[in-house]
């Protein structure tokens, strides 16, 4: 498939720093709720993000929940406005914790979304196998991704991303349809769990790992969106062209997930080296040197035999020692 880059000499990257309609890239340095209510009506055909969680990262101040939430709803009211008629918000949330104690967001910002109008389509669970490691509670391995649509009327390409087939060969066994192919020639429809993404090769489920430690997306930023992640959302819920909008744009993933599939991509980011990052990165990717994990890779699995997988000898019982 083409990019929107095909067009541009190798060294000029059409990238504006603020909204213009007949931009492809708009990489926006201010705050997030300035900025969107200086954009116009009905633009955006998909906005995807994954706000802060209130959880103290360093670019965040940890403030009272109420304080955060009645943040998020004048943010989410401006989404609503300049969210297509046909168009999603895809919203990824995790927990805010307070004294140790866990407060799901999903739960909290579903009456928001819902409140202005908007219709849940899917609670998505994202699961992850890498992590930090809790003391007083078991370890989380999973967001939520909450899939929202405007109307009735949405975008929503399924064939872009059905996955193979469990049971390619299955027949119906009754009916009038008897002996003929029970499933779709182009693969099943995807879930609503997410392991990491969920597609089924020969060697087994392929995940979408979470941007840590050897990803090839790592960069200074402590919670980046995988780019795979995004392209799912990307493919199903928007066409060639339209829009893809990122409110708390971290590196750019998001934008580069919309550039990769030609769509047009929006972010705005508050932190002046984040825009830094992102917009060598959109160039990196351009030149083809971008470092990405391509939709359907396996990941690394240990096969026991590693000298970190042994259980250290001090662990091991008297009894088990002989």
């Amino acid at each position: 498939m083409s990019s929107l880059f095909d067009s541009l000499d190798e060294n000029i990257i059409d990238i504006s720093y603020s909204f213009n309609q007949d931009s492809d890239i708009v990489l926006c340095n201010n705050d997030t709720l300035e900025i969107l209510k200086s954009l116009p009506d009905n633009s955006f055909k998909l906005i995807i993000s994954s706000p802060p969680y209130n959880i103290g990262k360093i670019y965040e101040k940890k403030i009272d929940l109420n304080e955060y939430l009645s943040w998020q709803s004048r943010i989410i009211t401006e989404m609503y406005r300049v969210c297509c008629e046909d168009g999603s918000i895809v919203w990824q949330v995790g927990n805010y914790i307070d004294d140790s104690e866990i407060f799901p967001l999903d739960v909290y910002f579903y009456p928001i979304f819902k409140n202005i109008g908007m219709k849940l389509r899917n609670r998505i669970i994202w699961h992850f196998d890498h992590g930090l490691h809790a003391s007083k509670r078991f370890s989380g391995r999973y967001e939520v991704l909450l899939w929202f649509t405007k109307s009735n009327n949405y975008t929503f390409n399924l064939d872009s991303v059905r996955i193979p087939s469990k049971y390619p060969g299955k027949r119906h066994y009754k009916g009038e349809k008897i002996g003929l192919p029970s499933g779709n020639p182009l693969g099943k429809n995807p879930s609503d769990f997410w392991t990491l993404i969920e597609r089924e090769w020969e060697n087994g489920i392929v995940d979408i790992p979470n941007v840590k430690a050897n990803h090839p997306e790592k960069t200074e930023h402590p919670c980046s969106f995988p780019i795979e992640l995004i392209e799912r959302f990307v493919l199903a819920l928007t066409n060639e062209n339209d829009w893809v909008l990122d409110p708390f744009g971290g590196v750019g993933s998001s934008v580069i997930a919309a550039l990769k599939r030609n769509r047009r991509g929006m972010m705005i980011e508050k932190e002046k080296l984040y825009i830094e990052i992102s917009e060598k990165r959109i160039k990196d990717f351009q030149n083809g040197t971008l470092k990405t994990r391509p939709i359907g890779k396996q990941i690394y699995k240990p096969s026991g035999h590693e000298k970190v997988a042994q259980i250290p000898i001090e662990w091991l019982s008297n009894s088990e020692e002989k």
